[in-house]
């Protein structure tokens, strides 16, 4: 089997790649993840997720690396992770009562190869009163998180459904994950 290396710090996707048996290693680039002037949702998760394989593989070229990024689009605007309480609760305002996107980029790369994806996933969130924000803030799990919440978490409680891959709001879709080991080999 390939030497496979996770280009993520996240706990998340660590746990998702672990779900399908791999062994892997993990190693966490440093990019600069700036939403570059005029730039959609889906072209910057694919640009930083094929970034960050390109820093690990830069480093491992012996190795496949498996590299990810995940972030919402809501009225063709770019959500990432809040910056403080009050960001939290502005993307909140966006998203409730009405459905958004989640975009991941998976990118996997080898020294000969590089295949990469962006897939979609529509999430309904419920509407939210200010004491669902606050509580849910006070649980201090939308820290780090792309649109402020874990569906994998106490969040859940406030999406009614989605449409998509599951596995790709938590942050690796893993569906398309192993089409792209496929693809290059890595996997049977």
């Amino acid at each position: 089997m390939a030497h496979l290396i996770l280009a993520s710090s996240s706990p998340r996707r660590r746990e998702l790649l672990q779900q399908l048996g791999l062994e892997f290693e993990i190693f966490s680039p440093d990019i600069d993840e700036s939403v570059l002037a005029g730039e959609s949702v889906t072209a910057y998760v694919q640009r930083l997720a094929c970034s960050k394989a390109q820093v690990v593989l830069d480093q491992f070229p012996d190795a496949v690396v498996i590299a990810a990024d995940t972030s919402l689009g809501v009225d063709n605007q770019i959500l990432g992770k809040p910056e403080s309480k009050q960001h939290a609760f502005e993307m909140w305002q966006r998203i409730s009562g009405r459905k958004h996107d989640v975009f991941s980029g998976v990118c996997v790369r080898t020294i000969t190869e590089k295949s990469s994806i962006v897939v979609r996933t529509q999430v309904e969130f419920q509407q939210l009163s200010l004491n669902d924000m606050e509580s849910y803030w006070a649980t201090g799990e939308p820290l780090g998180k792309a649109g402020a919440y874990a569906i994998q978490g106490i969040a859940a409680r406030y999406i009614p459904r989605i449409e998509g891959s599951y596995s790709n709001v938590v942050g690796l879709p893993l569906y398309e994950t192993v089409q792209l080991l496929q693809s290059v080999k890595a996997l049977n």
